[in-house]
């Protein structure tokens, strides 16, 4: 099964633009060379070839073509300065193309890199850019991947009502175009979504129908879907205590993505499995799978994925009892969810600190938490619409229901 670099929507040129030293055909070629060469494995030849192009070509529409894969493959391999740094010459090659469809993929290519480098707000502003395009052909293919990407950074700073607006919005495309990879993705984002609201059974759901999906229709799909449902899996799996079900499905996913050097995937499994080896009690083995997620999040630029890390190394510290330790922890993961915006984990890190800090004695300390906790909650809007009280917010867990929406159908 393939991997394709291929970038959203996979615009392909329509007009000749622009004449060089390669020529149209040879540029075409050797984009085509690159993409053979990366499904196969051989990665940095890929990028060698793709490199050689974008130095070589004066063809405009094969630069943005070849940029296009240079920004999702180096997007796959977490190497998100570089995958920005692409998607900027290829917003500057767009312009120079005058073509509002050019302009449209290359916004989104933007969004995403500062998606993944948990640059939320500043996502969130491009996909805005994205839809205010006028008159694009690529709207009703790419419309779906905008709605994605900004439910994913609403997410990432913890809005979940907005987050679940835009996941609807862009299943809402994928069934309106029949796209079946997009609705995978999506599934798996609402995975996350209710993993995080602590609705276990939605979860597994969503993840489990984007595996159906792989199933079903993937058969020329990048490994990447079925690697990434695996994982969701697992997640909700832990969850849910079923944590036999959640390993199986964790070293699946891990097997995908050494297969494929997909380092961002990785990362996120080294933590499913030391948050399922701290689930089992089993401390000693958890420790060094953290610090592996940690040194693989570090190097990406994960700054979430390393909150959540500190969070469960955290959580190991209470259990050892060594609340100093935890709240080094805590005090490092605050500083990083507080630079990335994220409500909820700033929340379960208030939680944590006022239950040690009741453990301790300090009244002073607890006060504080307890104020910030209450703000954290109505930062994240965590409360009914209807009645007005928080919705299954547990002080001595952090652990919180579903919002509005689905609280009250």
């Amino acid at each position: 099964m393939p991997r394709s670099p291929e970038p959203p929507g996979s615009l392909r040129p329509r007009a000749a633009q622009g004449s060089g030293r390669m020529g149209q055909d040879q540029t075409k070629q050797q984009i085509e060379k690159g993409l053979q060469l990366y499904q196969a494995n051989q990665t940095e030849k890929a990028l060698h070839v793709w490199m050689k192009v974008l130095e070589k070509s004066a063809d405009l529409v094969g630069r943005f073509r070849v940029l296009g894969c240079l920004v999702t493959a180096h997007s796959e391999m977490g190497r998100y300065k570089e995958m920005l740094k692409f998607a900027v010459v290829q917003i500057d090659t767009a312009r120079e193309l005058e073509d509002a469809d050019f302009l449209l993929e290359s916004y989104l290519n933007l969004a995403r890199s500062n998606e993944k480098l948990c640059e939320f707000h500043k996502t969130i502003s491009y996909c805005k850019t994205c839809l205010g395009l006028p008159g694009t052909r690529a709207g009703a293919q790419l419309g779906g991947q905008v709605s994605l990407s900004m439910g994913n950074a609403f997410l990432g700073l913890s809005l979940f009502q907005k987050a679940l607006e835009s996941f609807e919005k862009a299943l809402r495309y994928a069934h309106n175009n029949d796209d079946a990879m997009l609705e995978c993705r999506v599934c798996c984002s609402l995975g996350s979504f209710y993993a995080q609201v602590k609705d276990y059974e939605k979860a597994l759901f969503f993840p489990c129908k984007a595996a159906e999906l792989v199933s079903d229709y993937g058969k020329g799909w990048s490994l990447k879907y079925r690697a990434m449902s695996q994982y969701h899996m697992a997640v909700a799996y832990r969850l849910l205590g079923h944590l036999g079900s959640a390993m199986e499905c964790c070293e699946e996913s891990m097997k995908i993505a050494l297969q494929h050097g997909d380092r961002p995937l990785q990362a996120l499994c080294l933590l499913c499995f030391a948050d399922i080896h701290r689930s089992r009690g089993d401390l000693e083995t958890a420790f060094p799978r953290y610090d592996s997620a940690m040194s693989i999040m570090t190097e990406i630029g994960n700054r979430l994925g390393q909150v959540q890390v500190l969070l469960g190394v955290a959580k190991c510290w209470i259990a050892r009892k060594a609340l100093d330790k935890a709240l080094d922890a805590i005090e490092k993961a605050q500083d990083l969810a507080e630079e990335v915006g994220n409500k909820l984990s700033q929340l379960k890190l208030h939680c944590l600190s006022e239950s040690i800090y009741r453990s301790k004695g300090l009244q002073r300390e607890l006060r504080a938490h307890v104020v910030r906790f209450h703000e954290c909650v109505e930062e994240t809007e965590l409360y009914c619409g209807l009645c007005g009280e928080s919705i299954g917010v547990c002080r001595a867990t952090g652990r919180v229901a579903a919002p509005t929406a689905a609280a009250h159908p």
